[in-house]
């Protein structure tokens, strides 16, 4: 299974970008889904989750209140809507489907999109 990232760009410190990530052919509404993201040297770590219930959410502690993480089963699309953006968000961001409906480690985390790269510039 495929799993659909877009959205990503270049954007000024300060700006906001939205990321989508569909799944055609495929629903997850009872899975956790998950953004995470690579920076040139780091290990990819998780952004955001938001579980199967489409209202309990994680957020890793560097942009937790700056971004938001939404869903939409109907369309099988997930969202991360990024504000305030800072030059340290500069990464290629994936998003990932888990297989269990509550989930924020990336072992958990079966299914994978082909990343988007986001770069914020200062």
């Amino acid at each position: 299974v495929q799993l659909q990232a877009s959205g990503g760009g270049l954007v000024q410190a300060g700006g906001s970008l939205r990321l989508s990530c569909a799944a055609p052919g495929r629903t997850f509404r009872n899975n956790a889904m998950g953004w995470f993201r690579q920076a040139p040297g780091k290990e990819r770590e998780i952004v955001a989750a938001i579980y199967w219930n489409g209202y309990s959410t994680y957020y890793t502690d560097s942009v937790e209140g700056r971004f938001t993480i939404s869903r939409d089963n109907a369309k099988n699309t997930v969202y991360l809507q990024m504000n305030s953006l800072k030059p340290e968000d500069t990464a290629v961001y994936y998003c990932a489907a888990a297989e269990r409906p509550v989930a924020i480690s990336r072992s958990d985390y079966k299914f994978w999109g082909q990343g988007t790269q986001v770069t914020v510039s200062s």
